[in-house]
């Protein structure tokens, strides 16, 4: 039986992201201020559902989830932040203010952080943030003052994760995806040829990856445009040479790879999957659902259903509308999403490797030792 944890993430026009994670019969809802404007129809679902029939990876996914997106407030501009190993640290400039121990509230949990101070009679808050970059162990966090400035040391729970910044942002995840991929490409697939080249353009450049357009290079190759060599070939013929293109690139790595969406790309199609689990799948879904609810139960009847080749993905982030100004959004929610999937299982780059290394031979999840021919698997 397969396992499954689903996350969602709503972002309203009003500036605000409300977040969510089902786990069973658990559900947290987080409200979540987003300091960007004009957030005008823009709304991110963003979820995995990773596949094992494991219990013990079972019961660590239940614990998993997707937040994209997190805020920083702080009326405190300047901070020093380091990675200590197994625990990270936190300095706050206090500048030159009176106070005392007496005086400061350090209130952490799992995966949020909020730090006041009492002064002049009121409680002003120095930084508050939603989202920490990971989990900690709130009870063991310690704080003191160090003349002008408050310290903060925080135990992380998975004390090999290394910390770019106290906060998941842009910045951060960049910098620590691209370290948990260990190379491995990622291939965008999904209805909107427009949305996977915009995404992969913006992934690309913050991971330090090649972007790589499918579409691009079969227009080249073909010397016509895609929906020429439809209407004179048929749709059959593009899935077929997007496959062939898809093949040849299964074997780059530190890649970003838009596909062609819609009835005639590849990825719409089950059985051409192949070389596409050479690297991590994210599906950039477009979706009519109107709140996390609706837009979670939609990703997972697509799962369940299978009859989609996106549903092979192992990332979906689910779309309410579309403006090109948002694109570093929902690429930041990919990230945020590829961590979450990484962090449940730290051997899958290993595995896209071995997959690679083997020949894409179509048996991911489940690689089959050398000599395995995927054409004799369903033989009677």
């Amino acid at each position: 039986m397969s396992s499954a944890s689903t996350s969602s993430v709503f972002i309203s026009s009003s500036n605000a992201i409300t977040t969510q994670t089902h786990n069973h019969h658990l559900t947290n809802v987080l409200n979540l201020s987003f300091p960007r404007p004009k957030l005008v129809a823009a709304r991110c679902f963003c979820g995995f559902t990773p596949r094992s029939s494991s219990p013990t990876l079972f019961k660590k996914l239940n614990r998993v989830f997707c937040s994209t997106l997190p805020s920083v407030s702080t009326n405190t501009t300047h901070y020093e932040f380091s990675d200590g190993g197994s625990e990270v640290e936190l300095r706050l400039k206090l500048g030159d203010v009176d106070i005392t121990s007496r005086d400061v509230i350090v209130d952490p949990k799992d995966d949020s952080l909020a730090i006041k101070v009492q002064l002049d009679g009121s409680l002003r808050t120095l930084m508050e943030t939603s989202v920490l970059y990971e989990k900690i162990k709130p009870a063991e966090t310690i704080w003191y003052l160090d003349d002008d400035e408050l310290v903060v040391n925080l135990k992380k729970q998975d004390g090999e994760l290394y910390w770019p910044d106290i906060v998941e942002s842009w910045e951060s995840l960049t910098v620590g995806v691209t370290q948990l991929l260990k190379g491995t490409s990622v291939y965008l697939v999904g209805e909107s040829t427009e949305i996977n080249q915009k995404i992969s353009r913006e992934l690309a450049v913050g991971l330090g990856y090649t972007p790589l357009d499918t579409k691009e290079l079969m227009e080249a190759f073909t010397k016509q445009t895609i929906d020429s060599w439809e209407s004179t070939q048929g749709s059959d013929a593009v899935a077929e040479v997007e496959s062939a293109i898809l093949e040849n690139l299964s074997c780059h790595a530190r890649t970003v790879v838009a596909t062609v969406g819609g009835r005639h790309g590849a990825a719409s199609r089950t059985d051409n999957w192949r070389h596409l689990f050479a690297g991590f799948t994210v599906w950039l879904s477009q979706s009519e659902a109107t709140d996390e609810v609706s837009a979670r139960d939609e990703a997972k009847r697509h799962f369940q259903d299978g009859t989609r080749g996106y549903s092979n993905a192992e990332v979906v982030v689910k779309l309410g509308g579309w403006d090109t100004n948002y694109s570093k959004t929902v690429a930041q929610a990919t990230l945020s999403a590829l961590k979450r999937l990484i962090l449940s299982d730290k051997e899958l780059p290993g595995k896209k490797s071995l997959y690679v290394r083997l020949g894409c031979r179509g048996d991911w999840p489940d690689i089959k030792p050398p000599g395995y021919d995927p054409s004799t698997a369903n033989d009677a």
